[in-house]
């Protein structure tokens, strides 16, 4: 395999340090290789573009090895690999291609129907998959303790080879694909919820696979233990300020939402007082970074540094994912009273776990309106309206004779959420059967 030589190498450490942990943790979700260099104490290119295809399947992952390690990465207790670091040379045009399909679909809606096509038809075809297979097998070829999977496509590939898997299914909807190898008694399923659980049975017995539901194990999402914690700093909002957070996703979705969204809100800020604060998240996306600061500076509001709590406006750009998820937590979730993003595995869950109201996006997809439909049943989320998102706001922060607004209402309904969405990461330790390490609080 051509590899950069300091890459090479670290690839042979990642591989042992996989190899070590109690919890080995697979997933796909980007390339990183920069902050590679980093954690193993190498020099390091801060403004290198990571390729990007999910946060969620980053940060989930990472929340699961915070979890277990008890507040800070040991990788003697925990340690996760994403074989997309490691493709060759010669397939490396493979995941860029990959990318930039899926950046090219999130970012035109007429091409909704294309998405579909890939989700029911494609994914298990991706050029991806082969090109992550020869690093996946490399890096695990050596474990036999069961490796937890945080995406089907590392999943399957390991149970083929005879792997002990757990595979997470992060999401309240099963694709077939995660019934590829259900069969094999050498996977087994950790689910959303109870509802997950039933889908994933009932649609192995259309397929007509036998599968003891006893490997299917509830679990509730993995939600990082430092967002969790975020809700500690946080007061539920009743009058004054209101503190936004609008998010993209990995593949910068939501783009055209999220640039009508701003132009309403950011002319908000010349008020004295303002209304709101504004954190706007670009995650990887240069092109939202800039089309947020050339809609602020046509009108004339101050873009402040996001470590300014107080600012009316702030930003939060980095090319690389693990810098943008880091930034993302320090500074989002235990400041904003409300979120508004598309309802996805990682955002939504974040932003109702750390306390927040929802105001959902365009959903991308069935697993999305079924996050969108089971946080509007708990009243913590609400569909956006882009088109008039002022008024919106100002009708969900009235009280209209009430006791509270809805927005209160709202954060005290995400304050008091069931302890399945908040222990979904340590039920996942506990399945793997690994000990739980002492745990430490991180904020």
């Amino acid at each position: 395999m051509s590899l950069d030589p300091k890459l090479a190498k670290i690839y042979k450490l990642d591989k042992k340090r996989l190899e070590q942990a109690r919890l080995p943790i697979v997933t796909v979700s980007a390339s990183y290789k920069e902050d590679l260099k980093g954690f193993y104490g190498m020099p390091e290119n801060e403004f290198i573009n990571d390729v990007v295809f999910s946060r969620a399947h980053y940060s989930m992952a990472l929340a699961v090895a915070i979890q277990s390690c008890g507040g800070t990465l040991d990788p003697k207790k925990s340690w996760v690999v994403d074989p997309t670091n490691y493709v060759s040379a010669k397939d490396w045009r493979k995941i860029q291609f990959t990318e930039a399909v899926g950046m090219t679909i999130a970012r035109k809606p007429f091409l909704k129907y294309l998405k579909d096509f890939i989700d029911k038809f494609g994914r298990s075809k991706l050029p991806i998959l082969k090109s992550i297979t020869p690093p996946l097998l490399y890096l695990t070829q050596n474990i036999k303790k069961p490796i937890l999977s945080m995406h089907i496509a590392a999943g399957n590939i390991l149970a083929k080879q005879g792997k002990q898997v757990l595979q997470m299914i992060t999401d309240p909807h099963v694709r077939e694909n995660y019934l590829d190898n259900a069969e094999r008694k050498n996977i087994k399923f950790l689910v959303f919820d109870e509802r997950t659980k039933f889908e994933f049975l009932e649609k192995a017995s259309t397929l007509h696979k036998k599968i003891n539901p006893k490997r299917v194990i509830v679990t509730g999402p993995p939600i990082d233990p430092r967002i969790i914690h975020a809700k500690e700093k946080k007061h539920v909002w009743r009058s004054g300020t209101l503190r936004l957070c609008i998010t993209t996703g990995g593949l910068g979705t939501n783009i055209h939402e999220i640039r009508r969204v701003l132009k309403d809100l950011i002319p908000q800020l010349r008020k004295n007082p303002s209304p709101y604060q504004l954190l706007i998240y670009a995650g990887t996306h240069e092109d939202i970074y800039k089309m947020a600061k050339k809609i602020a500076g046509e009108e004339r509001v101050k873009i402040s540094h996001h470590k300014d709590r107080k600012a009316k406006l702030r930003l939060i750009y980095h090319p690389q994912i693990v810098d943008a998820n880091e930034i993302l937590v320090e500074f989002a979730f235990p400041w904003a009273h409300g979120f508004i993003s598309k309802p996805s595995g990682d955002m939504a869950y974040d932003a109702v776990a750390s306390g927040s109201f929802l105001l959902t996006l365009k959903e991308w997809g069935e697993w999305e309106h079924n996050i969108r439909e089971i946080f509007e049943q708990k009243n913590i989320a609400r569909r956006a309206d882009t088109q008039h998102i002022v008024e919106q706001l100002k009708a969900i922060t009235s009280t209209y004779g009430k006791p509270e607004s809805w927005a209160e209402s709202a954060m005290n309904n995400a304050f008091k959420i069931e302890k399945l969405f908040l222990d979904g990461a340590k039920n996942i330790v506990k399945a793997t059967k690994g000990k739980n390490c002492q745990q430490r609080r991180t904020t």
